[in-house]
């Protein structure tokens, strides 16, 4: 499948992206990419080190008559979210990427894509090896772990970068520069419980599944107001346990932090009394849903089956004080924007919720441009889940990118596209965590942007990339090189 992709114009980026899908690349299993960067910079014969926190920085020399210029720091992140069908077979940490192309776009066989940020990671190697592109001091700054916490931004150490400038490759709209971006703060919540004993005549056991979501990315996607598995699930769940006296006997929803759950599912104990009730509300719930997000959702999936047999459950009160709590929890947009109109300021997303030996483990991302609605927004979703008897920890903060409208880059960028195209690109900002954010903490001089290809559906096995973008995003990025602001 992948031949076919290094094919496509321009060469010099899909090239290395066929050989990227390759390489097994889920975050926290980043060392067969970081030895191709590594094995790349050798075989080009360019200075390489990786630091402390295992990014990967590779350094070109500026092209004859350039070493006046500005020097630039091109970053992408290293690692790709390895999401799957329910009925997909696949091993992220040992299989390639079934890539393939679709008409005008470039897709994967079940499995997210990883053009996020593999299309960043392919144009920073293009540039790297390439004799034809003027351009100023270059360094290439490959950064670890982004998916699951920016690793790799958190632990850049001040020193390591000597440009002036950061172009993030980690946008998925061409045509859109983006100069801000949200912060971020995970909540992690801990309920314990005891095995009850069930009488086994009484009660049947019935397995629940939500399947059929779209999902996507919690940030970019959650101004979509896509449905949450979590929460449809326990919405049931809540009624059911009301009205009808069932008891959860295990659940296992979402999966990554920073994705919209697709897929729910709760082993319930029905007393037998009630199955037929119970069971008929099940197709009406559906019907419910689909009501709902109609336009929004192509089909959601809500089922129930015969389950194996289990005479114990999650005691009663902690099971009561979960499905209210999870009920309770905010989910999605909390805030817009009123200064740029159509962006999320503040939300939330409620990604896991998962039973084992005794602990249920529930995760939400919080994201906002404004530091003070991220902090409520999480002692707020503390607060319902510590009078459920839970215990909350907020960890992971890291603040937001400002936009600064008077940078030189910004405007050096505005006119090459305007040159390139015609038209000018939209500068607007990003309801997600740009690792731009981190890195300028650490280095406050940097003047920064955040551009990209067309990739939709990221972090889902949607997830594709728009060729011709592809080509654009490169003819931009070369120009951008070669019209870099002097020193």
């Amino acid at each position: 499948m992948n031949k076919e992709i290094g094919n496509l114009q321009p060469e010099a980026v899909w090239k290395h992206f066929a050989e990227i899908c390759r390489i097994p690349r889920p975050s926290g299993h980043e060392a067969a990419i970081r030895r191709y960067i590594v094995d790349f910079a050798k075989a080009h014969h360019l200075e390489y080190k990786v630091d402390k926190a295992n990014n990967v920085i590779v350094r070109k020399a500026a092209t004859p008559g350039m070493e006046d210029r500005k020097g630039v720091v091109l970053q992408a992140h290293l690692d790709m979210v390895p999401q799957k069908n329910g009925d997909k077979t696949f091993d992220f940490t040992k299989d390639a990427i079934q890539a393939y192309v679709d008409g005008e776009w470039v897709t994967a066989d079940g499995t997210t894509l990883g053009a996020d940020n593999g299309m960043g990671v392919s144009a920073i190697l293009a540039v790297l090896e390439s004799t034809d592109i003027p351009h100023g001091p270059i360094e290439g700054l490959f950064t670890a772990t982004e998916e699951t916490g920016m690793d790799g931004a958190f632990g850049l150490e001040a020193g390591e970068l000597c440009g002036d400038i950061l172009l993030n490759l980690d946008s998925e709209t061409e045509g859109e520069l983006y100069v801000g971006c949200a912060g971020g703060l995970d909540a992690n919540i801990t309920f314990k419980y005891k095995e009850e004993e069930v009488d086994g005549k009484e009660y049947k056991a019935v397995k629940l599944q939500v399947k059929g979501l779209k999902g996507g990315h919690s940030g970019i996607e959650i101004v979509l107001e896509r449905a949450n598995a979590n929460k449809l699930l326990f919405r049931f769940l809540r009624v059911a346990e009301k009205r009808y006296g069932v008891r959860l006997a295990s659940v296992d929803g979402g999966g990554l932090r920073n994705a919209i759950p697709r897929e729910a599912a709760a082993v319930v104990l029905v007393p037998e009394k009630h199955l037929d009730e119970f069971l008929a509300g099940v197709p009406a719930f559906e019907e419910l849903v689909n009501k709902e997000f109609k336009g929004i959702e192509d089909h959601i999936s809500f089922t129930a089956d015969k389950a194996q047999k289990t005479e114990t459950a999650i005691d009663s009160k902690t099971g009561r004080k979960l499905i209210a709590a999870v009920c309770g929890c905010p989910n999605g947009i909390i805030a817009m924007s009123h200064s740029m109109q159509g962006l999320v300021q503040t939300s939330t997303n409620l990604a896991r919720v998962v039973s084992e030996k005794g602990t249920i483990r529930l995760q939400c991302l919080l994201r906002s441009s404004v530091n003070s609605e991220k902090e409520t927004l999480g002692e707020s979703i503390a607060s319902v889940f510590e009078l459920a008897g839970a215990k909350t920890e907020l960890t992971g903060a890291y603040d937001g990118w400002n936009p600064d409208m008077d940078s030189p880059i910004l405007h050096a960028m505005t006119e090459s596209y305007e040159q390139l195209f015609g038209i000018k690109p939209k500068v607007t900002a990003i309801h997600a965590g740009l690792e731009c954010g981190i890195i300028g903490g650490t280095y406050p001089n940097l003047d920064m942007i955040s551009f990209g290809p067309t990739i939709c559906y990221p972090h889902s096995p949607d997830e594709k990339v728009n060729i011709l973008s592809v080509e654009k995003f490169w003819k931009f990025l070369c120009h951008t090189l070669q019209n870099t602001p002097s020193k």
